[in-house]
């Protein structure tokens, strides 16, 4: 990243951005069976009660309400304050927090399962492989891992979302799965769904999840 697109003024931006479109964004993209079948697929190999960290929790919905009505312990973490004060209203039982997933350290402790739907397309690939890696650290030995990604092919590349200013990364379906199993994770199950969002304003995406382990080394 270059020195006039440092992390602190990358990550305010993006934030700001999401603090903007925060209050429409469930409207826009509402058809999430993708993400809630993902989600599904790691909730079937946890314990009552497990631990589990829903990196970009964003408004709450529906992965966090998903997890919390599972019986699951739920942490979750965005850069937006707008999206974590809808994500309080929507998941009060969550523990929510404004952090970076590049900052995760083992203050936050360790969990059974982390879920990361569309929340590692805000990041420059750099940051994407970092932020798998410290995913890896803080997950349990054969802990699971669920990432969701727009497939696309480029690398923090601007990108207007709901007529706001973003900063997007992406990768071809062949070249995610490998990123993930460099990061060290083994994929367990791929779902690629095409997905039509609910206005105009964007366009028809195919949407990449891969429901992962976390290999033991």
């Amino acid at each position: 990243m270059s020195a006039e697109c440092s992390r602190p003024g990358h990550r305010a931006a993006q934030a700001e951005a999401f603090d903007r479109i925060g209050m429409r964004y469930d409207e826009a993209f509402p058809y999430k069976g993708g993400q809630i079948a993902s989600a599904e697929w790691v909730l079937r190999r946890l314990r009552p009660g497990a631990r589990v960290l829903d990196v970009g929790c964003g408004t709450g919905l529906p992965t966090a309400r998903q997890l919390t009505d599972a019986g699951c312990e739920v942490i979750g973490i965005d850069i937006s304050p707008v999206m974590l004060g809808l994500a309080a209203k929507h998941v009060p039982e969550a523990d929510l927090r404004l952090l970076d997933v590049t900052e995760l350290d083992g203050s936050i402790g360790r969990f059974d399962a982390v879920v990361a739907f569309f929340s590692l397309s805000m990041l420059p690939r750099d940051e994407i492989m970092l932020s798998l890696l410290r995913i890896h650290e803080r997950l349990v030995p054969g802990g699971w891992l669920a990432v969701g990604m727009v497939e696309m092919d480029v690398d923090d590349a601007p990108i207007r979302v709901l007529g706001t200013p973003l900063r997007l990364t992406g990768y071809a379906r062949a070249a995610l799965r490998a990123v993930v199993e460099e990061a060290g994770f083994s994929v367990r199950e791929q779902m690629d769904l095409a997905y039509i969002p609910a206005t105009d304003e964007e366009p028809l995406e195919m949407q990449l999840f891969l429901n992962c382990r976390r290999n033991t080394f």
